[in-house]
């Protein structure tokens, strides 16, 4: 009993000095959240020159896209105007030697006829004296003379078919000229457009940093001191419900003291039942889209997925976001090189392509049940909205859109709305 009137003492003498301590500060956050509204009114005022820039990232990066899929298509048709010059050049290294045959038959067959003389079938006439004798020879004379009217008509078509040819090759090289004059000022185009998104992303991120370190401090400052107000109000709180109940046992006896120490005990052991934070996984898998696909629902597809792109686990799914506690990844983040074909998890619908702020390039597909697929970050779109896509199937590539500093794709996998862990619907590796 002694021991509980000096209890209750105590915690009347310290009570004040806890509510002193409370006023200061409640006045210190109350001065901090004010700073704060001036920094957030700050940075609305700038919010226009930040959407400026981020508008154009966005144009740069979409620009970009559109050049790389030029860029690949006149290297394809470049590729088919050197296949068919080189098939003319052989067409015409034949007719060539077709026509050397040629001269030399006619040329021996001019010979001939210019050693029998020019009045070779008159000859013939006065030198036959049987009637059948001299049909066969005239029958005979008249197909020579037909074989070498037929081998000059020939030869005048290869000569025909040779300038037709010598005429295409001429065409097919003026176009080889004009396509790769076209093919340099694209790859021009195209780097001027990457210095321009290099500048534009340097000032969003010299703006951001800029803009946000201040008024994260302020925010900090804020936490901890709702931290240490929360800390005295609970401190008060506990010292309120300790004195009624040191009041409460004073009055009861022993036998209320006993039931305290029971519950101090229960309290005691609950709380150190209380459970650990998970330990954050190390990044670093790697994953793989090699393998089979899969051709069923994807309902029933949770762990027989490939994954969409061949590199190496940045951030996993449930993972912090950086240094802010309060975000975490909604999927995973897969390093790959720029350029890596992004496939298709699954058969589905293109819903969304298109650039999407935070996330650059972004392609969504529909997998039907209420299942989509988002791949971000990319350097170029290869479908468009409402494509039907087959599992396995490359829809984009590989980048570094949205403000990211290195080329890596985001793959998340939502269920009904929710996100859901995509490790669970990919093939584990090893």
């Amino acid at each position: 009993m002694l021991r509980v009137l000096i209890a209750l003492a105590l915690t009347c003498l310290l009570q004040p000095a806890f509510a002193d301590e409370r006023a200061q500060t409640q006045q210190q956050l109350e001065a901090t959240r004010q700073d704060i509204a001036e920094l957030k009114k700050l940075l609305g005022k700038l919010q226009e020159e930040k959407s400026s820039v981020q508008k154009d990232l966005r144009g740069t990066e979409t620009e970009m896209g559109k050049l790389e899929k030029q860029v690949e298509a006149l290297q394809k048709e470049l590729k088919k105007s050197e296949s068919e010059l080189q098939r003319l050049d052989g067409e015409k290294k034949k007719l060539q030697s077709a026509r050397t045959e040629q001269q030399k038959l006619i040329a021996i067959q001019a010979r001939a006829a210019y050693q029998n003389g020019r009045q070779e079938y008159l000859k013939l006439l006065l030198n036959q004296q049987n009637p059948e004798k001299f049909a066969r020879t005239l029958t005979y004379y008249d197909y020579l003379s037909q074989a070498r009217l037929e081998q000059l008509k020939s030869f005048n078509e290869t000569l025909r078919q040779l300038a037709n040819v010598e005429k295409d090759i001429e065409l097919q090289q003026a176009q080889l000229l004009v396509q790769k004059s076209s093919l340099d000022t694209q790859r021009e185009e195209l780097e001027k457009v990457r210095k321009e998104r290099q500048v534009a992303l340097a000032k969003l991120n010299d703006d951001v940093k800029a803009r946000d370190s201040k008024l994260k401090a302020r925010e900090q400052d804020q936490a901890e001191l709702a931290k240490v107000l929360k800390t005295i109000e609970e401190t008060l709180a506990r010292q309120a419900r300790e004195a009624e109940e040191a009041r409460q046992k004073a009055l009861i006896a022993q036998q209320e003291a006993e039931k305290k120490r029971l519950r101090e005990a229960q309290a005691d052991a609950d709380a150190g039942d209380a459970p650990r934070k998970p330990a954050k996984s190390s990044p670093g898998t790697l994953v793989s889209s090699n393998g089979e696909t899969f051709g069923g629902a994807f309902g029933s597809a949770r762990g027989k997925l490939p994954w969409p792109v061949n590199g190496r686990l940045l951030a996993r799914f449930g993972e912090t976001r950086g240094d802010d506690t309060r975000t975490k990844w909604d999927g995973v983040m897969i390093s790959a090189s720029a350029g890596s074909q992004v496939h298709a998890v699954h058969g589905g619908r293109v819903v969304f392509a298109d650039w999407l702020r935070g996330a650059g390039l972004l392609v969504i597909l529909d997998h039907g049940n209420g299942y989509l697929s988002l791949y971000g970050h990319n350097q170029t779109l290869l479908k468009s909205a409402g494509d039907v896509v087959k599992a396995g199937e490359s829809i984009s590539t590989v980048g570094n859109s949205g403000g990211q500093d290195t080329p890596a794709l985001y793959f998340a996998i939502r269920q009904q709305g929710r996100p859901s862990d995509p490790a669970q619907w990919c093939r584990a590796q090893g």
